[in-house]
């Protein structure tokens, strides 16, 4: 099990602030991983080969109804991080409450942050916080066909059947 427990922004910081005492290289990704799959962990352990620290910033529940609508999270903020910590590739997790993570990557200042899919890097909100500090941010692949809609989709459809 992960000894790192989810952490508030001031005490992820501390612990980021030793890391790179010692040299090493700070990602971050952010998002709901609404009812873990494959393409997240895929995407997750993609984003930690980048650096030797990976911190996941997720969305609370609130947050997650702002953007997703009044269904979702299916699964409660504090299960998903219990189930984000629980993955190897998964060095901290903390917990935001904005439409994007701007104010998060201020604080966290990251070497590399992380997006998955067909994102404009010069569009994105991130982009001119990661690079004020000297860092970059990184597209990665989705994994066809393996999204939380996707998969919510093909359940409801099974159950129709």
């Amino acid at each position: 099990m992960n000894p790192n427990p989810l952490l508030t922004w001031e005490e992820l910081t501390e612990r980021l602030d030793e890391h790179r005492k010692r040299g090493e290289k700070i990602v971050t990704t952010n998002g709901v991983f609404d009812v873990l799959h494959v393409g997240h962990v895929r995407y997750l352990q993609q984003a930690r080969a980048l650096g030797d620290v990976l911190v996941v910033g997720l969305n609370t529940d609130a947050c997650t109804r702002r953007l997703k609508g009044e269904s979702r999270p299916f699964v409660p903020e504090a299960e998903r991080a219990e189930l984000l910590i629980a993955l190897r590739c998964v060095d901290y997790v903390t917990l935001f409450d904005d439409a994007t993570p701007v104010r998060l990557l201020e604080a966290l200042r990251p070497d590399i942050h992380t997006k998955g899919g067909d994102y404009d890097v010069e569009a994105l909100p991130e982009t001119p916080i990661v690079r004020g500090h000297g860092g970059e941010v990184v597209i990665l692949p989705f994994t066809d066909g393996h999204s939380t809609t996707d998969l919510a989709e093909r359940i409801l459809n099974s159950q129709k059947n």
